[in-house]
């Protein structure tokens, strides 16, 4: 699947700002996540996630992970795009809630992450039934998570290996440039003001 959910209404997907996250809070309500989250929930299996912290006018990149350094099942809503010849996309958005206090020092949301007991429950979408699940759209419980820095090699796409989330030492991080921060750039469309579902968190 492609991550950025596309509605099936949509009549044009390369005129529509792509969903990467649908709030918990709100999940039910908007046009773009309700059908979704009755009928189409899925895991995302994950080692963790990268979030980047301000420091001035420069950022450094954290890998979170659980404690235990178990898998982790982050929550995800999907969706399949059939075009008018036929042609289909499947894609994907991850339920986001507010974050602990602990991990609220890196950003206020984190990805919503299912725990393994709870796995059927939440990909059960026979009955269409929503209340069931909403107990478990929430953020890891404070402690649950941890944290450390990385390189910020992690910013270049073609880097891809494990070093990436390794935690990077005094020297390595000294003999890096840090990345600067730069002002988002909000394109005009539909969905650019959808309560800023499009932004990471």
């Amino acid at each position: 699947m492609r991550w950025g959910l596309i509605p099936s209404w949509v009549k044009d997907p390369r005129k529509f700002a792509l969903l990467i996250n649908a709030r918990a809070e709100t999940v039910r309500e908007k046009p773009a996540f309700k059908n979704a989250i009755r009928r189409r929930r899925c895991l995302i299996p994950a080692d963790g996630y990268y979030e980047w912290q301000a420091s001035g006018q420069r950022k450094r990149p954290y890998f979170i992970h659980r404690r235990d350094g178990s898998p982790v099942g982050l929550a995800g809503v999907a969706e399949s795009w059939v075009g008018p010849n036929g042609e289909e996309m499947d894609t994907v958005a991850i339920v986001t809630a507010p974050a602990s206090a602990d991990l609220a020092v890196l950003h206020h949301r984190v990805p919503v992450a299912i725990r393994e007991g709870d796995f059927d429950r939440w990909l059960d979408c026979s009955t269409e039934d929503t209340d069931s699940v909403m107990s478990l759209m929430r953020g890891p419980d404070e402690g649950e998570f941890v944290w450390h820095e990385i390189s910020t090699r992690v910013n270049q796409a073609t880097n891809d290996d494990a070093q990436l989330i390794l935690p990077i030492t005094a020297e390595q991080r000294d003999a890096e440039r840090p990345i600067a921060m730069k002002k988002p750039v909000l394109r005009k469309t539909a969905a650019a003001s959808d309560d800023g579902q499009g932004s990471l968190f």
